[in-house]
This record gives C-alpha cells, structure tokens and sequence, in this order.
C-alpha cells in the first residue's frame, strides 16, 4: 500500500514538471519571438537622428543686379586712320600719357605683324598676366551669360596689344625714320582717369533718370572700336573713367528701401570678386519704381568695364537659435478663444468644459488639452479629445460655441521626453539651409534642447530614439 502511494506520488511529481517544463517552454519562446520581432523591427526601421540645439547667428544674403553709375568722358580721335592702343583697357593715364596712335598709311599693322617693330618675348611678370586673366574667367564663367566669353576675349587681346604695343611705342624714334616717318601721330587722354575702349550709350546716365527698362539686358549692346580698326576724324574710341567713386542702382521694394534707409550704410558682396565694401545708401522713388543708390569709393577698377554688376545685400544678421530647415515642419491646430480655456485635472493644466449628454441630460467635463501658442485672445491647441464640431462651454457662463476655427503654426519635434513633442518657433531669420529662431520664447525650444533633424521622418508623438 505504501509502495503505490509512493508510485504514485512520482508520477504525480513527473506530471507535474513535465507541465512546468511546458509553461517554462512556453514562456521562453513567447520571449524569443519578441526579441527576434524587435530586432526584425529595429534593423527594418530608420533611427530618428537628432540635432542639438545651439546658439548661433546668420546672415541672410539678398541678390540684386545694379547698373553701375561713374564720371565717364568719351574720347574721340582728332585724326583718320588705323587706330592702335597703347594702353591695356582698364589702366590708370594720366593727362599726358601716350593711349592710341592713329595710322594715316594703314602701314603700321603689317610691321606690328612682321614683328619688326620690337621684341616678342614675354617676362614672367607678363606671362603671369595672362595667367590671372584665364584663371578669372574660369572662376566667373556662366553658362548663362555667354557674352562673358567676348569679354574674355578682349581682355586678352588688350593684354597682347599692350605688350605688342608698348615694343612698338619704345621703337618709334626708329619708324619716324623710315617711310612711316610723320604718318603715325600719338594721342593722349587729355585728363588723368581709366580707359575703357568700348561704350553703350549710359555714360551720360544720372540716378535721377534711370528707368525699369534699363534692366533689361537683352536690348543692352556694347559699342568697341579694336585694335587696327579704321577711324574718321572725332569718332568715338572709347571713354575715360575720370573719378574712382561711382556708384551702383538696384530695384528694390518699399519695405527693402526703408529698411536701407534706416541703415544708412550697407555691406555689399560683388559676385564677380567675391568681395566686400560698404555703400552708402541713398533712395530715389522714381515714377516707375523705387531704386536704392549704393555708392562707393574703391573697387571702381574692377568694374570699370562692367555696366551691369551683380551683388549680394547682407540685410540681415540675426543672433538666436540655429535650427537646420529640414527639422522645420508646419502643423495644423485647433484654436480657442481665450475666454473659453480654463485649468483644471490633477495637474491644474490648461483644457476646455466639453459639452456631453448622458442619461440625466447636458453635462460638461474638463478635457485637458496641450497648448502650443497663445496670446490674449487665442489658444493653440492639440486636437486631442476634441473635434469639429464638439461643443465647449465658457467657465463660469451658460455660453458656448463649438469647435471649428483652425490654423498652422510652424515649428520643430522636440524629443528630450523620449517622443515627438512639437514646439512652435518664431523665425528670424532664414538662408536655405539654416533658420535663426527666437530664443526662451513660451512653449517654445532653448538651447541645447535635442530636436528631431528631419520632421518628415516623425509625427507628433512618435517615439524617438537614435
């Protein structure tokens, strides 16, 4: 008898940890599917990268094109004949430095051309000449404006005759001994200035009689008159920048212009150079539009065969939040008229009294809500527990209205709490890829907050990890 108790009592133990054994097999595979499933969804999933929020500054750049504005004085040839240049354009003469000769006997090019009239070896200080003009045009070279490439063009052929020229110029003492003698005369500039050999009609503009249709390029044509070119008597051959302060004319809009006007003074980048300088800001509204006068006193050599000049105005350099625009996103809320927003729940929160109806009738019940932006008259608001139509109820009144006004309001995912918080900004300044934005405002972001870096990857309240 004792003997089958005690058999069965092992079988009864037997039974008893096969079942465990069961529930323990049970329990440890339900664990590893959830680990594989998490490891699946973690390498299936994309991280969530942050940023980390840090104070910084931008300057904002606005572009504009300016018709340059310059004391030019034509200069004309007091003879007929073959012109050639002594000066390469661009240079500074003074009243009695030798810029052209003109060629009664049409001669002089075939000597220039035999090379009889001077050496044709170049010093390195020459070659490194053409240098830095190849190496320009490349650096400023657009697709767009081909016209660049005649521009080239002639600055090399100036440097050449220049060199070319200057040989020549040195062995004239010797050609008014041979048959050229009396044939060839010199023509200087008459004032101190820069030469330019080409024109376009605006050397006599003024600021006050600029119009819109200036800006249009396409009908803008250069007149040049080039080296061996035949010349009647008092024909234009270029013209003499006599003053280095000049000036530039933008288009602007009135907003743009008061601002400047405030200003007084504005930094200008050239696009050509790369450089910067000051301008003094004077305003003209004309009757075709507002234009902006910035007016300088250098760098007029580097622009001195340029009618049109593109610049950048850096307006803007603001100091706050630096936040990358691909963290930027627009969501849309409800909005509250403040009257009808109220505290209340376990954490004294901001909520609505949202109308309900039960078996005793109409009744109200405090739904908390999250707040985004508010001013004296208006909540931002989730739509959580609220929807179109729903109505709310004024604390302390018998007034309600129902739920219907929305609106956007622009901001980032903050995610320090572990998921996507959204919080509104205030953007003070943008380029495209950053945006400077205010600084400990409510509901809003500090400094070394961690945002969500690409808003497109989340919604609000996701979890956040990275």
């Amino acid at each position: 008898m004792a003997d089958r108790n005690r058999q069965r009592a092992r079988q009864e133990r037997n039974r008893s940890g096969k079942t465990m054994n069961r529930i323990e097999f049970v329990i440890f595979g339900a664990i590893t599917v959830y680990i594989i499933v998490l490891i699946v969804m973690y390498l299936n999933s994309t991280p969530i990268k942050g940023y980390e929020i840090q104070m910084g500054s931008l300057s904002v750049a606005k572009s504009y094109t300016g018709i340059a504005i310059r004391e030019e004085e034509l200069l004309t040839t007091p003879y007929t004949g073959y012109i050639n240049y002594y000066v390469r354009e661009g240079s500074r003469v003074s009243s009695r430095d030798t810029v052209f000769s003109i060629d009664e006997s049409g001669r002089l090019a075939s000597l220039i051309e035999s090379g009889n009239a001077g050496s044709s070896d170049y010093t390195d200080d020459e070659l490194s000449e053409f240098r830095s003009e190849v190496i320009q045009y490349d650096r400023t070279f657009d697709n767009e404006k081909f016209s660049s490439v005649y521009d080239f063009k002639y600055d090399i052929q100036g440097a050449v005759i220049k060199l070319v020229n200057i040989d020549m110029y040195e062995s004239l003492e010797a050609l008014n001994q041979s048959s050229l003698g009396g044939m060839v005369s010199l023509c200087s500039a008459g004032k101190t200035g820069y030469v330019v050999y080409s024109t376009d009609g605006y050397e006599t503009l003024t600021p006050d009689a600029l119009t819109a249709q200036a800006y249009d390029r396409t009908e803008y044509a250069k007149t040049r008159v080039n080296n061996n070119d035949l010349v009647e008597k008092n024909d234009v051959v270029g013209k003499l920048i006599t003053d280095e302060n000049w000036s530039l004319m933008i288009q602007v809009d009135e907003e743009t212009a008061a601002e400047l006007e405030e200003a007084e003074y504005v930094e200008v980048k050239f696009i050509k150079t790369q450089e910067t300088s000051w301008g003094k800001v004077t305003i003209y509204r004309l009757a075709d539009g507002v234009y902006a006068q910035l007016s300088f006193n250098n760098s007029c050599l580097s622009f001195c065969t340029d009618r049109y000049v593109d610049i950048e105005l850096v307006v803007d350099d603001e100091k706050g939040l630096k936040v990358p625009n691909s963290a930027i996103a627009e969501k849309t809320f409800f909005i509250i008229p403040a009257e009808y927003m109220t505290k209340g729940g376990d954490n004294g929160n901001y909520g609505v009294l949202k109308e309900s109806y039960t078996e005793n009738g109409v009744a109200y019940e405090f739904v908390e809500t999250t707040v985004y932006s508010s001013n004296d008259e208006e909540f931002y608001v989730d739509s959580g527990g609220l929807e179109i139509g729903t109505y709310i109820c004024k604390p302390e009144s018998d007034e309600k209205i129902a739920v219907s006004k929305s609106g956007t309001l622009i901001g980032v995912y903050n995610m320090n709490k572990g998921y996507a918080d959204f919080k509104q900004i205030t953007i003070l300044a943008q380029n495209d890829e950053y945006a400077i934005v205010s600084s400990n405002t409510q509901y809003g972001l500090t400094v070394y907050d961690r945002i969500v870096l690409d808003a497109a990857s989340v919604n609000s309240d996701d979890f956040t990890y990275n």
